[in-house]
């Protein structure tokens, strides 16, 4: 009989982190990442960082403080530039990846290529969607064509930024069997469509977010509302109570690249460390 730690190694888990948002959703950060590699022990985690800065951009401090937590690669979106401090960032560390179909004069890189202490090696792709997003980016259908006609990797993900989930869904059957998992982010609200194609590649409409459940997408309520009411713009800020994580853990055989396992979790302040068995 193969024994579970046998089994465990043919398999690369990667667990996927929603999107940060400002100074709460780093500290619980902080609090749960260090539980969560005890519990799952993955080899890779990845985390959506584009909302860290004050619910809106990233900051080298706020990409530090990420890091720091236990992240090995942090993806983008929109809202990657809306610190000036992002463009150097980008351009510095290529652990932070920004949308491959941005344009090419844009700084950083749209993926990143890892390898494990292990050598399995393997690649992270940031795209982002165009459906009543900026329409300066490039057809991601198109892209990934021509981008997997230059790389090929057995283990591989997208973290695709969209808004409609019809764009979202559609890429995913698109690119059903030639990448490991599309898992999606952008609307912070974690989605229960969460499931393995016919052809191996793992699939998510949103990963979720890590904020205030009590919240309309992590900013506080009451001006979002006001918003809605009037049509006035307000002052959003980031709601700071009654804190979750949202994650999806996919695991990939290291042989065929395929999704074989997947799991959406979502923790929850005060009671997170009962959730993770502690």
């Amino acid at each position: 009989m193969q024994s579970e730690g046998a089994a465990k190694s043919k398999l690369f888990q990667i667990i996927f982190i929603g999107d940060v948002i400002g100074k709460a959703g780093r500290l619980f950060l902080a609090k749960t990442l260090p539980l969560i590699k005890i519990r799952y022990s993955p080899d890779l985690v990845i985390v959506n960082g584009e909302n860290s800065a004050g619910g809106l951009g990233i900051t080298p401090k706020t990409a530090a403080e990420i890091f720091d937590a236990g992240t090995d690669i942090i993806t983008g979106g929109n809202h990657m530039w809306d610190k000036k401090e992002a463009i150097g960032l980008l351009r510095d560390d290529k652990r932070i990846i920004r949308p491959l179909n941005f344009p090419p004069s844009v700084p950083g890189k749209g993926y990143h290529i890892f390898q494990t202490q292990d050598g399995t090696s393997g690649i992270i792709i940031n795209l982002q969607g165009r459906v009543f997003m900026e329409p300066v980016v490039d057809n991601p259908f198109l892209i990934m064509d021509r981008f997997l006609e230059q790389y090929e990797y057995k283990i591989s993900l997208i973290d695709f930024h969209a808004e409609a989930t019809a764009e979202k869904q559609a890429l995913g059957f698109y690119l059903d069997g030639r990448v490991s998992a599309i898992l999606c982010t952008h609307t912070h609200v974690q989605t229960s469509d969460l499931w393995i194609m016919e052809k191996g590649t793992a699939f998510q409409c949103d990963v979720g977010m890590t904020g205030s459940l009590d919240s309309v997408i992590g900013m506080k309520k009451e001006a979002v509302i006001k918003k809605f009411l009037t049509g006035i713009n307000h002052r959003f800020e980031v709601e700071k109570t009654n804190l979750i994580l949202d994650m999806t853990v996919v695991d990939i055989d290291r042989r065929s690249g395929k999704a074989v396992n997947v799991e959406a979790v979502k923790l929850h302040d005060h009671i997170y460390e009962k959730q993770l068995g502690f």
